[in-house]
């Protein structure tokens, strides 16, 4: 395990082979409205719990595809028959995550897609929620819904993703748990199992990149391209789905192989996401430290190949330090009921803003730490759209 800790410190020091970006898929004209895709393996079971809420929810302009992921359980000539107006696209072999979004991207008529896991529940409003932020963040690449757990179970995710390590063992991405209030908030990345997005700029970006096969990180590797390209992603608390974890995955994979995959796909993305040299080697460094602290061998085997087949870097830093100091959890936003301009606050604590703020601005941004952090600077940035 230290020779291959090593050699991935070694590798990202020389020069990458520059893989090259997803392709795009196929594009075609866009109406106003919503294509919601959802890939399904042997998810007859929880498509059937699902589909009713989302239909009802839906705009009367939108399209749902289910992408039947090499099921052998009927779901293709069950949804034939017992939802004939779903659209249906079918592979008979089962395909990673990213594979199934984009054979259904590919077929999407609307200019805002939803990509929907099947284990997710939605409340009523969802869809109006998310297609609201459109018009109130300019140049918005996603708007990511709330997530919640069965009671009962503890809530991983939130829908508020950030980058920041508490502590050196800490997995570097974290949901963190929303304040009351708390509404429009900038994150890092929209969930890929319950998030509204922009259908061209999804397809600019390439769709999809399939090399985080078979699950998870592409995501945020979307979030953070589109980021890069000026395109934010916002968290929207009145969209709120219900999450049945892993209700698929954990069919076909060991926890063991969950949490490998995790980790290679994260390091995928530090090599083919992260744009500066200086970022992209603190990020890499402390992740290899982390990653031999607690002995995650499979990752560290795999990390000196990864690095070598990313994106080669430029020299310029400053926009992605920007960007991970707005998305580090230090910054919550607030819509308030006043007419005067939006406003950033720094506080000791990131906590709600005083109801006089609230009745005095349209938007409160509150910030932990002083007026002189990266975040501080970064939220008055994106409020003047210069980030």
């Amino acid at each position: 395990m230290l020779l291959s800790y090593w050699a991935a410190r070694l590798a990202a020091y020389l020069p990458q082979t520059a893989e090259p970006a997803p392709a795009s898929p196929s594009r075609r004209a866009l109406s106003p409205g919503i294509s919601v895709i959802i890939p399904s393996r042997n998810g007859k079971d929880l498509l059937a719990a699902q589909l009713p809420g989302i239909l009802r929810d839906l705009p009367a302009a939108a399209e749902v595809i289910v992408v039947d992921n090499g099921s052998d359980d009927s779901t293709a000539a069950w949804l034939a028959t017992a939802w004939p107006n779903i659209l249906l696209e079918v592979s008979p072999q089962p395909l990673g995550f990213a594979r199934a979004i984009n054979r259904g991207l590919a077929r999407a008529r609307f200019a805002r897609v939803c990509l929907l896991n099947n284990d997710m529940l939605l409340e009523s409003g969802f869809f109006a929620a998310l297609d609201a932020a459109f018009a109130k963040t300019p140049d918005l690449f996603c708007a990511t819904a709330q997530i919640r757990f069965p009671a009962g179970v503890r809530r991983e995710e939130t829908g508020k993703a950030v980058m920041r390590q508490e502590g050196p063992l800490d997995f570097p991405i974290r949901c963190d748990e929303p304040l009351p209030g708390e509404d429009g908030t900038w994150v890092l990345y929209g969930s890929g199992g319950c998030s509204l997005y922009d259908t061209e700029k999804l397809r600019a970006l390439g769709g999809v990149d399939e090399v985080y096969d078979p699950a998870y990180v592409e995501d945020l590797d979307l979030g953070y391209r589109a980021w890069l390209r000026g395109w934010p992603s916002v968290y929207v608390a009145g969209a709120v789905v219900e999450h049945r974890h892993r209700a698929t995955t954990s069919r076909y994979f060991t926890e063991r192989q969950l949490a490998d995959l995790l980790e290679i796909n994260y390091l995928k993305f530090l090599a083919r996401a992260v744009e500066s040299r200086k970022v992209f080697r603190r990020l890499w460094t402390q992740n290899l430290e982390r990653l031999r602290a607690t002995q995650k061998a499979a990752a560290l085997r795999a990390a000196a190949g990864i690095s070598w087949r990313g994106m080669r870097k430029t020299s310029t830093p400053d926009r992605e330090e920007k960007l991970l100091a707005l998305t580090d959890g230090s910054v919550a936003c607030f819509p308030g009921r006043g007419e005067e301009a939006a406003v950033v606050v720094a506080a000791g604590d990131l906590e709600p803003p005083p109801a006089a703020l609230l009745e005095r601005h349209r938007q409160v941004v509150m910030v932990r730490g002083s007026a002189q952090s990266g975040a501080f600077r970064a939220a008055q940035e994106m409020l003047g759209r210069k980030l």
